[in-house]
């Protein structure tokens, strides 16, 4: 068996749709022993987690499965392990910096 990471991507639609389209990109990890089967189990997962609610506007929200837009395998498990890049281009370089010192202070685990 050989492990994955595939990038899943689902379309959030709020009531009508009449806002700014809204996609959720989850990384989720694969074991399967070709990557055909990984592609089709990532498929699967995508499929059964599409889901719908009334939110407090009581409109419906759904989440609609797009894809399986990315397959990646992993080498190996072990700590460190790279499992997904993304290289990332800013206008702005000092404010994505700041983006990110934020992003980890609300994770709230440093000392």
């Amino acid at each position: 068996m050989n492990w994955y990471v595939a990038k899943l991507v689902f379309r959030v639609i709020s009531g009508n749709g009449d806002h700014n389209a809204q996609f959720d990109e989850q990384l989720r990890l694969i074991n399967a022993d070709s990557e055909i089967q990984a592609f089709e189990k990532a498929s699967l997962i995508g499929h059964a987690n599409q889901d719908s609610f009334m939110n407090v506007q009581k409109q419906t929200v759904k989440w609609q499965f797009i894809d399986v837009a990315e397959l990646n395998p992993i080498s190996g498990l072990a700590d460190g392990t790279e499992l997904y890049y993304n290289i990332h281009e800013a206008p702005d370089p000092d404010l994505y910096i700041a983006w990110a010192h934020h992003k980890s202070a609300l994770l709230g685990v440093k000392n």
